[in-house]
């Protein structure tokens, strides 16, 4: 073979090496994501009518379910019957939108198999059961009912778990939708309608969005202090009407604008259960950047929490960026500045101080059941890391206990039940502060970890406070939940 035959052999092979690469890339490797694409007729056409498995509450309440069409037996629609309440976390599945929450994380499960598919077609011919699987989570339904009506119409989240197993208990997002909207004829002109509402019913506040955490975070505070032997909750501090910050002519100053005791100094103790500004600005410099960063990041925030799907990462700034920056580094350690947390980071919060310092993996479904209701997967209870040692954590329960019974955190006492608690009111440049509460109940044996948000302050607006708005609301998702408790 001379030269130039030999070259065009070898050019020829190479091309036709290329093309099997290309074509095994395409379909092999990129096929599925060609498959799922919500713009693929082709998939849309075959999903057209399927049957999809159920997903049902803890308590097997039907949350999702694939009805027959009255005009066609082997058609099915896609149902909600629990609509806006639940939205956010079961999701939906459209065919020109794709799937979203549960409905996509198990859209594997959830789908029929009787798609003529090669994989389903192997299926058939080894015997395996092609009929839908069911989904089975972990939320409470009338918890999830009682904690989507507390919030009344306010723009916010609530967020419930529990402690020792890391289950959701609750997950709740308002404004809300109907997913039933994403499924008949009208679904893009119920979508584009959703999507110009301003008060953003699309998103899932109690996962996907994040806001400053005010004064809940001196739990990560005050943890840090006792974690590194800074300060202990017995620990006194100078009680200035206000606090200068070095090198600023900034100050900072409590919520009264008065100073955090009635002497001339203040312990940890009262401080946090008053949520005094100034002792906890002057504990975040007296921690540092360091102490205080790690600390945050121990109770997960700049992590990527393992769940279901991928929740919005909540944000402390790197030790590094505070360098030559104490009023910063002040101003983050009362929950303000860059400082952000999506209120499932601080449910974790909240569940790892009544987990004895343990934060469990968080999931939200319990288990996958095949056609005939047999267990097919169990989700376990999951060690994620420790936040605090035992004996800090049961120091922080009883600091966060006397804010119930003698703090900003009246309102969310239940009656015959300790409770543990943290306010917290996020102040802004402009309008109305973010509002919060994290706590936990009974504080003797807990079952139930609590995080409420409600933005702009809710329906009372610029006066808001965490006691007086998040409080009341926790209050009623905690009675709830040990009310129903045999």
């Amino acid at each position: 073979m001379n030269g130039p035959t030999r070259r065009l052999a070898v050019a020829l092979l190479a091309g036709f090496a290329l093309l099997l690469l290309n074509v095994t890339y395409v379909q092999a490797i990129a096929g599925p994501r060609y498959r799922d694409d919500p713009r693929n007729e082709r998939t849309a056409l075959t999903r057209i009518g399927k049957e999809r498995g159920m997903i049902v509450s803890a308590d097997g309440t039907v949350l999702a379910e694939s009805v027959a069409s009255s005009d066609d037996p082997q058609r099915f629609l896609r149902r909600y019957p629990e609509g806006e309440v639940f939205a956010h976390a079961v999701g939906y599945t459209s065919l020109r939108f794709g799937d979203d929450a549960v409905e996509d994380a198990y859209a594997d499960d959830l789908r029929s198999r009787r798609d003529l598919t090669i994989s389903d077609l192997l299926a058939a011919l080894l015997g395996r059961d092609l009929r839908p699987r069911s989904v089975q989570l972990t939320i409470d339904a009338d918890l999830q009912r009682t904690a989507f009506e507390a919030l009344n119409g306010q723009a916010g989240a609530v967020v419930a778990l529990r402690p020792d197993t890391g289950e959701v208990l609750a997950l709740v997002s308002a404004p809300s939708f109907d997913p039933n909207g994403f499924v008949g004829p009208d679904a893009v002109t119920e979508r584009e309608r959703l999507l110009e509402d301003a008060r953003q019913p699309l998103l899932d506040r109690a996962t996907g969005e994040s806001y400053s955490p005010g004064s809940t975070f001196k739990v990560v505070v005050a943890a840090a202090a006792i974690e590194e032997a800074v300060a202990g909750p017995e620990s006194r501090f100078p009680d200035p009407l206000e606090l200068t910050l070095p090198g600023s002519t900034a100050v900072i100053r409590n919520f009264d604008r008065g100073p955090c005791g009635s002497g001339d100094t203040v312990t940890l103790r009262e401080a946090f259960r008053k949520s005094c500004n100034t002792i906890f600005g002057q504990l975040a410099m007296d921690l540092g950047a360091e102490l205080l960063s790690t600390q945050a990041n121990r109770f997960g925030f700049n992590q990527e929490i393992p769940f279901q799907w991928n929740p919005l990462t909540s944000f402390f700034p790197a030790a590094g960026s505070f360098e030559n920056d104490l009023p910063g580094l002040a101003q983050s350690g009362i929950g303000e500045r860059d400082v952000q947390a999506t209120p499932f980071q601080m449910a974790l919060v909240a569940s790892a101080v009544a987990n004895q310092g343990i934060m469990m993996r968080p999931f939200l479904v319990k288990r996958v059941a095949d056609a005939d209701g047999e267990v097919l997967r169990e989700t376990e209870a999951e060690i994620y890391d420790r936040a605090v040692a035992p004996a800090t954590a049961e120091l922080l329960a009883g600091m966060m206990e006397q804010v119930v019974t003698n703090g900003t955190g009246g309102r969310a006492a239940v009656s015959g039940v300790r409770v543990a608690g943290k306010t917290g009111t996020a102040q802004a440049d402009q309008g109305a502060p973010d509002v919060w509460f994290i706590g936990f109940a009974p504080v003797d044996d807990p079952t139930i970890a609590v995080a409420v948000v409600i933005e702009d302050g809710g329906a009372v607006g610029e006066s808001a406070t965490g006691g007086s708005v998040a409080a009341p609301v926790a209050q009623r998702v905690l009675a709830q939940w040990l009310q129903s408790r045999p």
